[in-house]
């Protein structure tokens, strides 16, 4: 049973440390103005267009990563400017919505809780039956066949 509840508990480990790593690069967010700048430094890698948003996110020669907001109408042009400085330019297509990870990570908890109660349920029953048994067996002792008569 020990082995049982530790191999649930480890699941349940790489399962909590599964959902909260994350791949995620932090942007730093910057004025137009510097874009503007940047763009005309060529120090520019990459840039990533959220058109719903209006922000442009940017790799640059450096290495970090940039965020910036542009006024909507002028994605157009701001795409025409980058790839004339031979920067690779990227529209962000929308993604289809992720199911929810949240209720299937609940539901595994749920599922391992209830486990979890079963076991230790069964173990205080089984502990209890012994120890009733260990109480009840000296005073029912059936009296020998030689002092009877």
């Amino acid at each position: 049973m020990a082995g049982c509840l530790v191999s649930l508990l480890l699941a349940a480990t790489a399962v909590a440390q599964a959902g909260a790593q994350s791949g995620s690069v932090r942007y730093q967010r910057e004025s137009f103005k510097t874009f503007e700048g940047q763009l005309s430094a060529g120090q520019i890698e990459t840039a990533t267009f959220n058109k719903k948003a209006h922000t442009v996110h940017l790799l640059l020669k450096d290495g970090r990563h940039v965020l910036v907001s542009y006024p909507s109408h002028e994605e157009p042009q701001l795409a025409a400017k980058l790839r004339e400085k031979g920067v690779s330019v990227q529209v962000g297509k929308k993604k289809k919505a992720a199911k929810a990870v949240k209720h299937k990570l609940r539901y595994i908890a749920g599922g391992i809780l209830i486990v979890v109660i079963v076991v230790v349920a069964g173990v205080l029953w089984v502990d209890r039956r012994r120890k009733l048994g260990e109480a009840g067996g000296g005073a029912h002792t059936a009296p020998s066949s030689g002092e009877g008569a």
